[in-house]
Parts: structure tokens; C-alpha cells; sequence
């Protein structure tokens, strides 16, 4: 169902195999002209196939505007875009990409950062490093994985001043997360990204040290829920441009039955971690499955991530 339109039509100008289970690719313009600049943080959606658009995290130093660098996990459980990317990106083809967008910024308030990466989630990390080490600004790097083996920025972290550490090997460091955060600062910001439970993980003990909630910044690119849990139930979901009223039954997402009736709702992710699908609900209470609004938009229940998330009322008023 996904589909990016409008994007750039961009050529992969290498591909290194960095592990057996990560690949990094570049891509550039075939006229080698500049790019969109882009922010320390930022991802770019990537048409990986015609119905399958993901979000990878660009990191190359956001000084170069002659590329884009993304490194893929293939994942044991892909739903088809990270086996695409290592079966069939290879130098000469053509992919198109969105441009730039940035949801994991650097703090401008920061007087300090310390940036934390469990496995690929270093990726957004070794751009925010350069940028930072370019404005000779104070920052920690640590890369949180089970092996060097699979350590595909090894070499780089430690060439940035960073911290490795292997959780499999009996002679390496361990990480600590209370070790490195230490107690809270006013002007240190904290970076985590990583898979979810590492973040969970390393949230919950900056916050058990007093960490400020405002502080903490976090990368997803995982839905925080189970798209589909035990116990759903049927509910409907009405247009308020038409009163058109459609049942939405588990096992389906709100995007796809509209789709069906020729409602397009824009999506990308299909996850609820890029924020494209973003509905405003007039009425009901939404069943909030994604990793996209704030605690505080979910409290308020006036926006709603269709591509994933379901109803805690009979119905919800759409406003589309």
C-alpha cells in the first residue's frame, strides 16, 4: 500500500557489505550535483519496492551534500523492505527517496550530548557525531552490541573518541547505563536509539536518576505496541466530510480499509513511527499504537495514526 511519490530519483553509487548482516549504500544524484542539505538526526523514506516504502537514518556527516549514506540491518523477521535492500541495492540502480525530514534533532539548548546506540541504532548517532565534532561541541558516543562481529561502526566509533561495548563477549566491557549517564544536568541532553527495549531500557534509568522527560530523545523506527493484540474488536470509523462510516475488524488497519473505498490516506511507515498518516479525530477515543505522538497528543486524543492504531470507542469521527 505504500508508495512515495514525488521524491528524488537518486542512483546507488556503492554498496559495502560492513557485516554479514549489514550493508551500507550510498546514493547520489548521476549528475554528481548537490543534494537537499539535511540536519544531524534526520532519515529519508526510501521506495525499497513499488508497494514498500522504509525509513533509514542518514549516517554520513550532514557537511557532505554530494550523498546520502544509509547502513541496513536485514532483519530475521523482514517484512520485505530490509531483504530487498541487500538482494537487489546494487551500484547503478536507481531508488527513489524522500527528501530529508529530521523527527530526532540535536537540542539547540544542549550544552552537552551524550549518544547512545544499540546496534543499527548507531546510525543517526555517527551523523550527530560529526556534526558535533565539527562544532567542537562536548559529547559522549557509546555503541551498545552483542559481538564485534557485528559491530558495523566499530572503527568509526573509536575514531570519534567513542565507547565500544560487546554484551556476548566475557572479556569486554559491559555497559552500565547508570555508569554513563550519571546524574542529571540541566544542559546535558541524552540520544538513544536502538531497538525498543534497549531504549526502554535506558529511558527508565535516566528517569530513575532524575532525568528531565524534556532531556531524553529517542529514535523509532518500530511501533511501541503490537499492531495487532489479543482481544481486538470491531469498530467503525466515519468520514466527517461525507458521513460515510466504514466497520474497521481486527486484523485490518484503518488506512487500508479506506483505501478499499477509495479514501487515500497518505502513509509510509505502516508502522506508526513517521508521523505521514496523521488524522485529527472529532470525536472517540482512540487505541494509540504508535511511536509518533507525544504522551501529551495521545492524552488529548484530537490526533490519531490510522496506519496502525485502532479504538477504544464504537466509533471514531474522522476528520477527512
Amino acid at each position: 500500500m505504500a508508495k512515495l511519490t514525488g521524491g528524488l530519483t537518486l542512483e546507488i553509487t556503492a554498496r559495502k557489505q560492513l557485516t554479514p548482516g549489514i550493508v551500507r549504500i550510498d546514493l547520489a544524484r548521476a549528475d554528481g550535483g548537490e543534494l537537499p542539505p539535511f540536519a544531524a538526526g534526520a532519515h529519508i523514506d526510501v521506495a525499497v519496492g513499488d508497494d514498500i516504502v522504509r525509513q533509514y537514518s542518514l549516517c554520513n556527516d550532514p557537511a557532505e551534500r554530494h550523498r546520502y549514506q544509509i547502513a541496513v540491518l536485514r532483519e530475521q523477521q523482514s517484512r520485505g523492505g530490509s531483504a530487498r535492500v541487500h538482494d537487489v541495492f546494487h551500484p547503478g540502480r536507481q531508488v527513489i527517496v524522500g527528501a530529508p525530514r529530521n523527527l530526532f534533532a540535536l537540542s539547540p539548548e544542549a550544552g552537552r550530548h551524550i549518544l547512545i546506540g544499540g546496534g543499527i541504532g548507531i546510525t543517526p548517532l555517527m551523523s550527530m557525531a560529526a556534526a558535533l565534532t565539527a562544532d567542537s561541541a562536548p559529547f559522549e558516543l557509546h555503541y551498545c552490541c552483542r559481538t564485534r562481529g557485528t559491530a558495523a561502526f566499530f572503527g568509526p566509533v573509536e575514531q570519534l573518541g567513542g565507547h565500544n561495548y560487546f554484551s556476548q563477549e566475557d572479556e569486554a566491557a559491559r555497559f552500565a547505563p547508570a555508569a554513563v549517564l550519571g546524574q542529571p544536568h540541566a544542559g546535558t541532553h541524552l540520544y538513544v536509539c536502538g531497538p525498543a527495549g534497549f531504549m526502554n531500557a535506558v529511558r527508565g534509568e535516566a528517569l530513575r536518576l532524575g532525568w528531565a522527560e524534556a532531556n531524553i530523545h529517542r529514535e523509532m523506527f518500530e511501533a511501541a505496541e503490537p499492531l495487532t493484540q489479543d482481544g481486538d474488536q470491531p469498530f467503525d470509523v466515519r468520514i466527517a466530510s461525507t458521513g460515510a462510516t466504514f466497520t474497521i475488524r481486527p486484523g485490518n488497519s484503518v488506512v487500508s480499509v479506506l483505501a478499499k473505498t477509495g479514501i487515500d490516506v497518505p502513509v509510509s511507515c505502516e508502522q506508526g513511527v513517521c508521523g505521514t498518516c496523521v488524522t485529527g479525530v472529532l470525536e472517540g477515543v482512540p487505541d494509540h499504537r504508535d511511536s509518533y505522538l507525544t504522551d501529551e497528543e495521545r492524552d488529548e486524543g484530537k490526533l490519531f495514526t490510522p496506519c496502525c492504531s485502532r479504538a477504544r470507542s464504537p466509533l471514531l469521527l474522522l476528520d477527512l
